[in-house]
């Protein structure tokens, strides 16, 4: 059975959602509320949909199953974007559109249209602003050298690959990551919340009407198969609703406090889940069924599915091992809701995984081999890019080695990266890395074949010696000659100490240039579009920092666009 064939009845289904309910007369029904556009899922793509299309004059409802602001508030809060942006400007970074396109589409592929990928770069600066206007702050203070996240202090960087030798034979390098500036002290994690909250207020105060703790069970359509409203089921405000918030809220926070592989991490998804499952205790006995009429259409921007382990197992299984990046209600519930009523996926097999490296530099100047013993990426990599090196061609097996020399360098390195870097590399160098004279025991600790590993070894070092860049682009002042002793350290997807990130790329199928979701036959379903990790979009070849939450505010922008321009 193809994946876009699968109904609500289905096995597979996998989810909550229910079938479309079917009505003759919108007009007749009777409604609890209405809106032009109605938005099942608050999230970065979410409230961009909502403040577009306020800003086109169009009435907008929202529904979130929490308070709204999905993994794009738990996010690092990057935002991608170029072109020339006034945070690049300020920063005095050359950036141009046609720039911008020659270093994406080595990205991108043929994921979406060079058609759209060039509208996202052309427009990449406008919506920077956009969101500047809507009260996001960003800071040009530009941290130039090659990191997976800049340091405190500084809010613009090189988020991807663009400082990677090969990559820079196509485009000019340029920094577009720009991290939401807030005050206070640093976090890594919640950044995400300086480019939803602002948005949040700045739609409030146009006028989206919020349905919190409001969960979409099903689309309701006419007969000929236009969408024209959502089923959904709430909590009615005040106690109940104030409780279940608090149980939900500390039910991800016990579950996220330690990655799931790592030694005590069951007890405290246990002691989580008790919360969890009281919230949703709750959830039976007090929700209420609501109906909400739209009508100019329904968007949906419910994020991925990396949390529905079922269906993760079922499209991306050789992801299954990897720890789930976003919130527990990634559960693709806007996917099977567009898949209701005839919508197309694509790409459900597409997830990223983040292996990165550097800081501490140090471990991306070693090397790294698969279960062959034999290198088969450039180490200093964005960590995306490794991680699908490992994935989709090496079964996720991957072992870092470096010598005695880098081991001490990565330490002092780590003591200087910022706190979530630091003790994951610790994690590696005190648990997981096993010590051992020469290459051949090195060999054994993994039952790696020595004379590959060896072959490996000589070639890498071959490079060091003559000062030259290996044979997967490194450069060649990263590339350090490894002499003995050596440590080797176990990076796979199935490492218990060294978790790899994941998140779904694949989504609906949707016209690129309205955002309206497709159905088998390739054409729109009237009144449905999709927009975010809920559809297929720039991002779902292959990541790199920010993207996501770029794709967005685009995707999410285009929806808003599309009405307006229906009323011309």
């Amino acid at each position: 059975m193809l994946e876009t064939e699968l109904t609500p009845s289905d096995d597979l289904w996998l989810s909550s959602v229910e079938a479309p309910q079917i009505i003759n007369d919108p007009n007749l029904f009777q409604w609890d509320d209405h809106a032009d556009m109605v938005i099942a899922g608050i999230g970065g793509a979410g409230i961009a949909v909502a403040n577009e299309a306020l800003d086109q004059g169009f009435s907008v409802i929202g529904i979130d199953k929490t308070s709204g602001g999905g993994a794009t508030a738990k996010s690092g809060g990057v935002f991608y974007a170029g072109g020339g942006t006034p945070i690049q400007k300020a920063a005095g970074i050359e950036d141009s559109p046609e720039n911008m396109f020659n270093y994406l589409i080595e990205e991108t592929g043929d994921i979406i249209k060079a058609s759209t990928l060039k509208k996202f770069c052309d427009t990449s600066a406008e919506n920077t602003q956009w969101l500047i206007d809507n009260g996001v702050k960003f800071d040009p203070s530009y941290y130039k050298t090659k990191t997976s996240y800049p340091g405190a202090g500084y809010f613009l960087y090189h988020s991807d690959n663009s400082l990677v030798p090969s990559y820079m034979q196509n485009a000019k390098p340029a920094a577009r990551g720009h991290r939401g500036w807030e005050e206070g002290p640093f976090r890594p994690i919640g950044v995400g919340g300086t480019i939803f909250y602002p948005m949040k207020k700045s739609a409030l105060g146009k006028g989206l009407r919020l349905y919190t703790q409001t969960e979409a069970r099903s689309l309701v359509v006419t007969p000929d198969g236009r969408v024209v409203g959502l089923k959904v089921l709430m909590l009615p405000s005040g106690d109940i609703a104030d409780k279940h918030k608090k149980l939900m809220a500390k039910g991800d926070l016990y579950q996220m406090l330690l990655p799931p592989s790592y030694p005590g991490a069951n007890f405290l998804q246990f002691f989580g889940n008790l919360f969890i499952k009281r919230a949703q205790k709750l959830e039976r006995n007090y929700r209420q069924v609501k109906y909400i009429q739209a009508k100019k259409g329904v968007c949906l921007a419910t994020g991925g599915f990396i949390f529905n382990r079922p269906m993760v197992k079922e499209y991306a299984p050789k992801y299954f091992s990897g720890m789930p990046l976003g919130t527990s209600n990634d559960q693709g519930s806007g996917i099977r809701l567009g898949q209701s009523v005839g919508g197309k996926t694509d790409h459900m097999d597409r997830v990223t995984a983040w292996r990165f490296l550097n800081p501490p530099l140090a471990f991306a100047q070693g090397m790294v081999v698969n279960k062959e013993g034999l290198r088969f990426c450039n180490e200093m990599v964005y960590g995306a890019t490794l991680g699908d090196a490992m994935c989709e061609n090496n079964d996720g097996i991957a072992y870092l080695i470096v010598d005695a020399s880098l081991f001490a360098e990565a330490k002092m390195q780590a003591s200087t990266a910022l706190p979530f870097q630091r003790d994951m590399a610790r994690m590696l160098m005190y648990f997981n890395a096993r010590k051992k004279t020469t290459i051949e025991e090195i060999a054994k600790v993994y039952n790696l074949p020595s004379d590959s590993l060896r072959a490996s070894l000589e070639q890498y070092n071959d490079s060091a010696k003559n000062a030259v860049p290996c044979q997967f682009g490194k450069a060649a002042e990263d590339v350090k000659e490894l002499k003995g002793p050596f440590y080797i350290m176990d990076i796979s997807i199935t490492s218990k100490l060294a978790p790899l990130t994941t998140l779904t790329l694949g989504g609906l199928k949707v016209n690129e240039e309205t955002g309206e979701v497709l159905n088998i036959a390739g054409n729109e379903i009237h009144g449905l579009y999709a927009a975010g990790r809920t559809a297929v979009g720039v991002c779902s070849n292959i990541y790199v920092s920010g993207l996501s939450i770029a794709d967005c505010i685009f995707s999410g922008r285009r929806v808003g666009q599309h009405l307006a321009s229906k009323k011309e």
